[in-house]
C-alpha cells in the first residue's frame, strides 16, 4: 500500500495486522482520487473509520488543507499517526481515537471532504450517511463530497437535500458511491 502522487509519492504506508481492517484496494482508491482530482487542493478532509489513514494521507499528499483521522481502534490510531510521520505529513492532521457517530454529533468541525469506509457487515454505512446529513449535525461545506465504500451489490439510500447521488463507480465486488452537498442553500 502507497501513497500514489502529492508530497509523499511512493511511500509505503504500514498495514494493520489480521483481517479487522480492510484496506480500500489501490485500484479503489486509483479510481477514486481520479474521480476527486480536482476536488482535493486546500479541502478539509474527514476520515471516518480511518483504519491506515490512507486516503486522507492521499489527501493530504495532493494538497489538502487538513485532514481529520476518526477510529475506534487504538492499535488504528497509533498506526495512522506511524504513517503521518512515515509521510511528514502529520502538522496537517488531528488522529482521534473515537466512536464515529460520537464524533459526528460533537463536532462543530465542517469538512470538503468525508470518507466513509466502516466494515460492510456492521449496518453502520447507512446510519452513519443519515445522521452526517441531518440538519442538526450536517458536517459538509457547501459543494462537499461525501465518498462511500460500499458491497456492489448494495444500493445505498437516498439522501435528504441539499445532498445529491453524484456517482456510483463499481470495481468488482466494491462500489464508491459519491454524494455532493449542493451550494448554499
Amino acid at each position: 500500500m502507497r501513497v500514489i502522487t502529492g508530497t509523499a509519492r511512493g511511500r509505503r504506508l504500514l498495514e494493520l495486522e489480521g483481517q479487522e481492517t480492510r484496506p480500500t484496494t489501490d485500484r479503489v482508491k486509483e479510481g477514486v482520487f481520479s474521480a476527486l482530482q480536482f476536488d482535493i487542493e486546500g479541502a478539509g478532509v474527514l476520515d471516518l473509520f480511518a483504519g491506515t489513514g490512507q486516503l486522507g494521507i492521499e489527501c493530504l499528499s495532493r494538497g489538502a488543507a487538513s485532514a481529520t483521522f476518526v477510529d475506534v481502534r487504538g492499535d488504528a490510531v497509533a498506526l495512522v499517526k506511524k504513517n503521518l510521520a512515515l509521510t511528514n505529513l502529520a502538522d496537517r492532521a488531528k488522529v482521534i481515537n473515537g466512536n464515529a457517530q460520537d464524533f459526528i454529533a460533537r463536532t462543530s468541525e465542517r469538512f470538503d471532504l468525508v470518507f466513509l469506509d466502516p466494515p460492510y457487515a456492521s449496518g453502520w454505512l447507512e446510519e452513519i450517511l443519515q445522521r452526517m446529513t441531518a440538519p442538526e449535525f450536517d458536517i459538509l461545506r457547501p459543494c462537499g463530497i461525501i465518498v462511500a465504500e460500499h458491497p456492489a451489490e448494495k444500493a445505498l439510500p437516498a439522501l435528504p437535500p441539499p445532498y445529491r447521488l453524484q456517482r456510483t463507480y463499481r470495481y468488482g465486488k466494491i462500489a464508491v458511491s459519491l454524494f455532493r452537498r449542493n451550494g448554499n442553500e
